[in-house]
């Protein structure tokens, strides 16, 4: 019988990083999360998967490089999934500098700290498909040119560049996953998909009034995170390292999120206008709704993405399970479900 892996993930309280700690541990790793002291007893994630008692925490400063080079002296890790840093490219031209730190030079921290202790541990760095940017061709996948149009994807695409520096310069496993955008109950607030969620939630149970949102004509790659977390794990499980896009390969805007979510909580919506003049109203009450504000559109606004996953279906063997529909329907349940019962969101 082989020893059991042990896993280290950075950002372990985050959406990905709570899907994927309940895989690893289906798959009977001891998986060890690295957490920022502030947010040590910030478990809601975890708890909802009811995971919480079943990993180990530990402190890690990825601004650090002392620090991280004790971390995997003290856990030895098999793998360390680098799932940490500001994950929002919204509030990333807010923080953009605490954006470069963490989703920037903290992944070369982690791939040098590995790199001194000589260490054999297989690396994941969570690559994002902002990175693309001002998207080239009708689908993007790992040759596509790189185009940032945030803090945030220039940060992940100073990541990206360092692991495939450190592949090719030191052969480390160290693979990255260019991940389009995925979604779940577990997403945070200060995404647009849960704030559609929850706020049409508040609506529906009469403790909110409207949804503001930005560019609803704003097209996204959309998937589920609890299927694209299985991805991470076949990377690191191939013989080689290497580079992969991670996508549903279909493309729907913010509107058609909103449309299907609001179907969902018994709303009829009806749209009048377009741009920052565009208003939602729910045809059986004949009150709006949804609307729109120049406030909550980005600085530099990315190109709608679609994303070509061709290598991960034939190399990884890997393909997503959860439709579009299914995973709004199940965010939209969720996010239901607690406003009736008056729980707190996370």
């Amino acid at each position: 019988m082989s020893a059991k892996k042990t896993a280290l993930i950075t950002g372990i309280t985050g959406q990905d990083g709570a899907y994927l700690a309940k895989l690893l541990l289906e798959k009977k790793y001891r998986v060890v999360g690295a957490v920022r002291r502030a947010s040590t007893l910030n478990l809601p994630r975890l708890s909802a998967l009811k995971i919480d008692r079943d990993v180990e925490l530990q402190t890690l400063d990825v601004q650090d490089l002392t620090n991280i080079v004790r971390m995997i002296e003290t856990v030895a890790p098999d793998e360390i999934y680098n799932l940490s840093g500001q994950s929002s490219p919204q509030a990333s031209f807010q923080q953009p500098l605490y954006t470069g730190e963490t989703s920037g030079l903290g992944t070369l921290r982690l791939l040098e700290a590995i790199r001194l202790m000589r260490a054999s541990t297989r690396f994941y760095q969570a690559s994002s498909s902002e990175i693309f940017g001002q998207a080239q061709g009708a689908k993007q996948n790992e040759t596509t040119d790189f185009r940032p149009k945030s803090p945030y994807g220039v940060a992940k695409l100073y990541a990206h560049w360092s692991v495939i520096n450190y592949r090719q310069a030191y052969d480390m496993h160290a693979s990255s996953g260019i991940l389009f955008s995925h979604e779940s109950p577990l997403r945070g607030m200060d995404f647009v998909t849960r704030k559609i969620t929850t706020t049409l939630a508040q609506i529906a149970c009469g403790s909110q009034e409207m949804l503001q949102l930005g560019n609803i004509d704003n097209a996204r790659d959309w998937g589920f995170a609890g299927d694209y977390v299985e991805a991470m794990w076949l990377m690191l499980q191939q013989a080689q390292a290497d580079d992969f896009v991670i996508a549903s390969g279909q493309t729907h805007t913010v509107r058609d999120f909103v449309n299907r979510a609001a179907a969902v909580m018994g709303f009829d919506l009806a749209w009048e206008g377009s741009g920052v003049e565009a208003k939602g109203f729910d045809a059986k009450s004949g009150r709006q709704i949804v609307g729109v504000s120049a406030h909550f559109y980005r600085p530099s606004e990315p190109d709608p993405m679609i994303g070509d996953a061709g290598k991960a279906h034939a190399e990884l063997g890997w393909r997503p399970s959860v439709s579009f529909d299914a995973l709004v329907e199940m965010m939209a349940e969720h996010d239901l479900a607690r406003a009736r019962d008056g729980h707190m969101w996370f």
